[in-house]
């Protein structure tokens, strides 16, 4: 729905700009091709985390599972850590070798 709005927004931009300018022909498509750029960086930005938080989503659904994630060449899995979701982190559980460490979560595959 929020692109629906935001076409609709684009589309009062561009009437505005050609019937209540006084901007050259020239000017206007600089300021045409500013705005197309501006929204392209825009969409590849919201494509990126877009891909970022899927990943993130599916490696949090493997540790619930209980699945064994590879994090820097170190294995992880529920025995050994709990997940920090506030941080997205891993903790290395007490009376366990991983005791203490700590393992971002954007450095797992």
């Amino acid at each position: 729905m929020a692109y629906i709005y935001g076409i609709i927004l684009i589309g009062l931009f561009f009437a505005a700009l050609h019937y209540f300018t006084d901007l050259t022909h020239s000017q206007k498509w600089w300021v045409i091709t500013t705005v197309l750029a501006i929204i392209s960086i825009a969409i590849m930005f919201n494509t990126y985390n877009e891909q970022k938080n899927e990943k993130t989503r599916d490696i949090v659904v493997k540790f619930k599972q209980g699945k064994t994630i590879n994090c820097n060449e170190i294995k992880v899995n529920t025995q050994a850590y709990t997940l920090s979701v506030g941080t997205y982190t891993f903790i290395g559980k007490e009376n366990t070798s991983n005791a203490g460490q700590m393992i971002s979560l954007s450095d797992c595959e």
